[in-house]
């Protein structure tokens, strides 16, 4: 973009300021070499301290305020210098629009001041303002449209998710509906059915809260079952170690039976035998006659005709 117009740079229109002082042209000098330094706040002021009033001093000072891209103040500015060339204020009131990115009344202010006369500048700088504007608009346009394909693939994709959620739920439905007939079914096959499970369910837990509630209340009394069960199954165990018995209800036939008992006159009958072979025996085995005992049970009855000596 071409720049401002500066036509009236501060050190050639000093003779517009014909009614300030000596002072004041010392302070306009000074404005002029800020203004050249690129010090435009400090031109700005030194401008505004002069004590004077003409529409130059208004648009020198605009200028300052352009340059230190102040553009409202600087559209003011322009707009208050009467007695500047009118084309030229309405060229840099369109810059000042411009660069505020305005470019809607960039171009009005070009197009008017081209009204007025014909200028190489203006023309570019319009002709710019107006690609800046299409460009924009395009832009614009673009953003639309991908926010609403953006908008129209996300409603794609929520009425996909609904319809997914909505089949579902009418899955869910449907099954909850056959569970509901296959019980009322089996409700008719069986009426008491239902209440006679829920009946031994609520028993059942009666019993275990009773037998919680009891072995909360008396853990010694567990304890002492505890042992008596040990102590049981001792003799149990001290059962099954005792003899078997037969049929009989004797001890085992693999234990010994005990011996009855001899009778005492064979015992004795025996003992006579034995002492008369070793009789024998001793006198070498000669013939002697035969001694005959008799052995009789119990004591003998004294003889009646024989006196004892």
């Amino acid at each position: 973009m071409r720049s401002v117009w500066i036509l009236s740079i501060i050190y050639y229109s000093l003779f517009t300021y014909l009614s300030a002082g000596i002072t004041d042209f010392k302070v306009i000098d000074e404005a002029k070499q800020a203004y050249e330094s690129k010090q435009y706040t400090k031109s700005e002021a030194l401008l505004k301290s002069v004590d004077t009033k003409n529409g130059q001093k208004t648009y020198d000072i605009g200028n300052a305020q352009y340059k230190s891209k102040n553009y409202d103040a600087a559209i003011k500015s322009y707009q208050k210098a009467k007695g500047v060339d009118k084309a030229t204020r309405l060229h840099n009131i369109g810059n000042s629009y411009f660069q505020k990115k305005d470019l809607e009344k960039a171009i009005k202010s070009y197009e008017e001041a081209l009204k007025i006369r014909e200028d190489q500048d203006t023309r570019f700088n319009l002709e710019l303002a107006k690609k800046m504007k299409k460009k924009k608009e395009e832009e614009k346009k673009n953003q639309k449209k991908k926010k609403k394909d953006q908008q129209k693939e996300k409603n794609k994709k929520d009425k996909k998710e609904q319809d997914k959620n909505q089949d579902q739920k009418k899955k869910e439905d449907q099954d909850s509906q056959n569970e509901k007939k296959k019980k009322d079914a089996e409700k008719k096959k069986d009426p008491k059915k239902d209440e006679k499970k829920k009946g031994d369910q609520k028993d059942k837990k009666n019993q275990k809260d009773k037998k919680d509630k009891k072995e909360k209340q008396d853990p010694k009394k567990k304890e002492d079952q505890k042992k008596k069960g040990d102590k049981d199954k001792e003799k149990s165990g001290a059962k099954k170690e005792q003899k078997p018995k037969d049929k009989k209800g004797e001890e085992s036939s693999n234990q010994p039976k005990k011996q009855k008992k001899q009778d005492p006159q064979g015992k004795e009958e025996k003992l006579k035998q034995q002492e008369l072979k070793r009789l024998l025996k001793k006198m070498g085995k000669k013939g002697t006659p035969t001694m005959m005992y008799q052995m009789n049970a119990g004591k003998q009855k004294p003889r009646e005709d024989v006196n004892p000596w």
